[in-house]
């Protein structure tokens, strides 16, 4: 039932009956609507600030896992670059070193400044760059990588064709001489026993007892296994590959025969007094592509360092040769 209200009106002193228009009815009802209005957008509005709907919580779960995701991959990208310049530089400053072989160049792989600049941009963009970033990083490092692999291959194959060569070199003494007693003629001009003139003599004498084993300083094959009539009497020549060979002269018997394949310290022949020799020893060259080297260069596998001097110092004076 509608509560009816009254008034007291002064100017008839009477209660009346209280009438309100329709049009400030129709006003009151429409600020009310207006009011509640307002309020409700004032109220989604704050709700759609601090109140996130499901689907939003569950995208801004996502989100949040993909920046967390996005910061473990950027960390982990720069630590595989930091380890990879690491592996870079050792290779080109060690190991190409090692075997004297050029450094690859920048070109090649990815250049350190493009890197940073890769690295600072990373860090300055929103979620999808950031991936797309990664992305590009991620292959660069996957060139560098093959790159590098590239490289240790070549090195492998360095080390393989370095041990041929090293087995190769002339590297021991061609008699058993540890006392260091049996060097009796070292290498330059020294005065001819038989001509008694200054001539140069090309290679090491030793002197030892008719029958003294001989031995291959280096792996090879032998070239020459007789005497041909040159003053050497019998000797045999090897070679070494990598332009090296040796000769060793005046044998009173030669075990080896032309084209046999001979290994370091393996007996080639033995001491003698043959050719043009004044006295039972054995005369040993060292040639490297035709050019005579001093083979007392070549003794560093089987003398320690204080030896080797010892060594230098018997085979720098000057005396008479044996042959």
């Amino acid at each position: 039932m509608k509560k009816i209200k009254y008034y007291y009106n002064t100017n008839t002193l009477r209660y009346e009956k209280q009438v309100i228009p329709l049009r400030v009815t129709l006003l009151r009802i429409l600020a009310f609507i207006s009011a509640a209005f307002v309020t409700g957008l004032v109220i989604v509005a704050i709700a759609f600030k601090f109140l996130d709907s499901p689907k939003e919580k569950i995208l801004r779960l996502q989100l949040e896992r993909t920046q967390e995701q996005n910061k473990i991959y950027t960390e982990r990208v720069t630590e595989i670059d930091e380890r990879l310049k690491q592996l870079e530089k050792r290779d080109n400053e060690v190991y190409r070193s090692i075997f004297e072989a050029s450094p690859i160049p920048d070109s090649a792989r990815a250049k350190q400044i493009e890197t940073k600049k890769e690295r600072q941009m990373l860090a300055g963009m929103d979620n999808e760059e950031l991936t797309e970033g990664l992305f590009k990083t991620l292959n660069a490092l996957y060139n560098r990588v093959m790159h590098q692999e590239v490289s240790y291959k070549e090195i492998e194959g360095m080390i393989k064709n370095k041990e041929k060569l090293l087995a190769s070199t002339p590297a021991i003494q061609p008699i058993n001489n540890k006392d260091l007693n049996r060097l009796s003629s070292g290498f330059s001009y020294r005065i001819d026993p038989i001509y008694k003139t200054v001539k140069f003599h090309a290679g090491l004498d030793f002197s030892a007892p008719s029958g003294t084993p001989i031995y291959a300083t280096a792996q090879g094959v032998v070239k020459t296994a007789g005497n041909l009539g040159n003053g050497y009497g019998n000797h045999v020549i090897i070679n070494h590959g990598y332009q090296y060979t040796t000769l060793y002269g005046h044998m009173f018997r030669i075990k080896v025969r032309p084209g046999q394949s001979v290994k370091r310290g393996e007996v080639i022949g033995y001491v003698g007094n043959t050719g043009k020799s004044t006295g039972p020893h054995l005369h040993y060259e060292v040639m490297k592509g035709g050019k005579h080297l001093d083979p007392i260069y070549f003794f560093y596998n089987d003398l320690t360092p204080e030896q080797y001097q010892q060594i230098l110092k018997i085979a720098s004076s000057r005396n008479q040769s044996f042959d």
